[in-house]
């Protein structure tokens, strides 16, 4: 692994060899060296990929339709999936205090592998549950409440590293990279979880045992490939947050294309050109440009919240659609978010992100008025309800990647974790906070069931898109 020190010098020197060598030092010379080597970043590009893989097989066994499926044999109360859901957005409010840590460390990789390792070393004590469980040493409900303890304090200990691990990824890619690249991380994850959550559904309820062990051993598996994911991350340059917040990232030697990276690294931050330059980062409140677009983001997170979750919900009660059907459906639009996300990552290099956000998401805010022509025809079940979830998957897919890079590019890379924490902790409350808004209306006859819920989510949507109109996206042209 690369890993980048500082010295306490009058000037920097980065010089970062092959991979191989895990080995990386900082000598007093001049800033035109002061590089990340092509091999070190395509490795870790790569590195991270893998990274990604694993992770999302470990989050299959430790989350959706897995662990859902899991409680309802315990006969979880419906109070109990309310807190599964809302325990994710919640922990949100606690990355303010991670990257506040984070920052006075002095590499990326050690707090990663910290505050991850705890957080996928904690699902053991549930395996050990499901044993004793087995040997009646506990009940179901003792198994339940467990359960919901570790899925708390899981996302707590990962809550503390999430905006470290963005504000490393950040350094790492290129920027006229990033669309490309996190388009292909994500159709990567995507395929994982196409793949995997069939083989992981069929190893469970097909277990000899009974599905209770059956979960117990498809989760032990997902936690050994959660640390594999923990290793890719050696293989990735390491970024001391301490120099992090004193040089910025020079990457204007990237070329447009994956397979012609010439180099990126730090140069001092008093050397920044002037037209690229940021509002002074240790002074967040006066960066209007990244509270606009955290208004626009917590705005979104609410209103798509407000239905979203009840999508599902509405096919099965409502429309009385087989749940085998909503599987394929869901499935389908799997497929779509996978097959998209690659195509939106080149596009937005191009065009930037601003633009697809501001066009698709005026497209995906009038999406839940289409449920109104939708009922439980053979017509809509065979043609209309694929072709809409299909419409939803790559429609979803340019909002997610380029809300990211979006988010990645308006930040300053002085204590940019910091920044993510905020944007996280803020947009966890309003998704959580709009999740339990849609709920009540969703209730009650005033607002016309769940349709209604529906057309309030198309009005709240497009309300948040205003301020993105407002947002100042920070583009580098193509230098030679």
């Amino acid at each position: 692994m690369d890993s980048v020190q500082v010295e306490t010098v009058a000037s920097l020197n980065l010089e970062i060899p092959q991979i191989d060598s895990l080995t990386t030092v900082l000598s007093s010379q001049s800033k035109s060296s002061s590089r990340f080597s092509k091999n070190a970043i395509r490795t870790s590009l790569q590195a991270s990929t893998l990274d990604a893989i694993f992770a999302a097989i470990f989050s299959i066994t430790t989350g959706g339709i897995l662990l859902s499926k899991f409680l309802v044999e315990l006969d979880a109360s419906p109070v109990v999936f309310g807190m599964l859901s809302s325990i994710p957005m919640l922990v949100n409010l606690i990355q303010p205090l991670g990257a506040y840590i984070s920052e006075r460390t002095t590499s990326r990789f050690q707090y990663s592998a910290l505050v991850y390792g705890i957080s996928r070393l904690l699902w053991l004590i549930l395996v050990i549950g499901i044993i004793g469980t087995s040997w009646g040493v506990i009940n179901s409900q003792q198994l339940v409440i467990l359960t919901l303890l570790i899925v708390f304090f899981s996302h707590l200990s990962g809550g503390l590293g999430s905006a470290s691990w963005m504000s490393w990824l950040a350094i790492i890619v290129p920027r006229r990279l990033r669309g490309r690249y996190f388009g292909i991380r994500n159709s990567a994850t995507s395929l994982t979880n196409l793949l995997c959550v069939p083989l992981a559904g069929l190893a469970v309820s097909h277990w000899y045992g009974g599905t209770l062990q059956g979960y117990g051993v498809v989760l032990f598996v997902g936690i050994l490939f959660g640390l594999i994911s923990l290793g890719c991350q050696y293989f990735k340059i390491d970024v001391n947050p301490q120099l992090q917040n004193t040089y910025i990232v020079d990457s204007s030697n990237i070329k447009n294309e994956l397979g012609e990276i010439t180099d990126t690294g730090l140069i001092p931050q008093n050397q920044e050109d002037k037209g690229l330059a940021m509002l002074n980062p240790y002074n967040i409140g006066k960066n209007s440009n990244f509270w606009i677009f955290l208004l626009y983001f917590s705005l979104w997170m609410l209103a798509f919240n407000l239905c979203t979750p009840f999508v599902n919900l509405y096919l099965l009660e409502t429309l009385n659609v087989d749940v085998g059907w909503v599987t394929v459906y869901s499935s389908l639009q799997a497929g779509a978010n996978l097959l998209m996300f690659v195509l939106w990552g080149k596009l937005a290099d191009k065009v930037g992100n601003r633009p697809i956000l501001i066009f698709v998401g005026i497209i995906v805010a009038v999406t839940p008025l289409l449920w109104f022509g939708i009922s439980n025809s053979k017509l809509d079940i065979w043609l209309w309800l694929p072709l809409l979830h299909i419409f939803v998957g790559g429609t979803g897919a340019a909002v997610d990647l380029c809300n990211n890079n979006m988010q990645i590019g308006i930040t300053p890379v002085r204590n940019q974790s910091i920044y993510f924490a905020i944007a996280a902790a803020i947009a966890g409350v309003t998704g959580a906070l709009g999740t339990t808004i849609g709920g009540f209306i969703a209730q009650s006859p005033h607002f016309g069931g769940l349709l209604g819920l529906f057309a309030l989510s198309s009005i709240f949507r497009l309300a948040a898109l205003i301020p993105l109109i407002f947002v100042k996206e920070q583009r580098i042209g193509n230098r030679e």
